[in-house]
């Protein structure tokens, strides 16, 4: 049996996990918050469903019952006046033709001990 503590500790980039299931999407969520407490929150939030691949952009593979949970997470988060969130959610066809070039900002906060 191979551990898997490593690969816990250190996930796999978006784009490199395999396309969505049956049940789930990739969704790409962005926003644009003018408050400084308010981006703080909802980065937090974001973190929670999904991997940060740009300042205020996350992708998230989530299904339809997450997604629900995630975006009134974050409608509570927000000003609807001053502030704005978009989610485009990509098939699993539109998903396995994503393209990526250079270097992705890590979110991530983990800690390792190699013995």
């Amino acid at each position: 049996m191979v551990d898997t503590w490593w690969f816990d500790a250190f996930p796999v980039v978006p784009y490199e996990k395999p396309p969505p299931g049956a049940h789930e999407m990739l969704t790409l969520v962005a926003y644009d918050i003018c408050e400084p407490r308010r981006l703080a929150r909802v980065a937090r939030v974001c973190e929670d469903f999904g991997v940060r691949v740009q300042y205020s952009v996350f992708e998230c593979h989530l299904d339809e019952d997450e997604f629900t949970d995630f975006w009134l997470k974050l409608l509570e988060q927000i000003d609807e006046a001053e502030d704005r969130l978009v989610a485009y959610k990509i098939d699993a066809r539109s998903a396995r033709e994503t393209l990526t070039a250079g270097t992705m900002v890590c979110s991530e906060k983990v800690v390792c001990y190699l013995v």
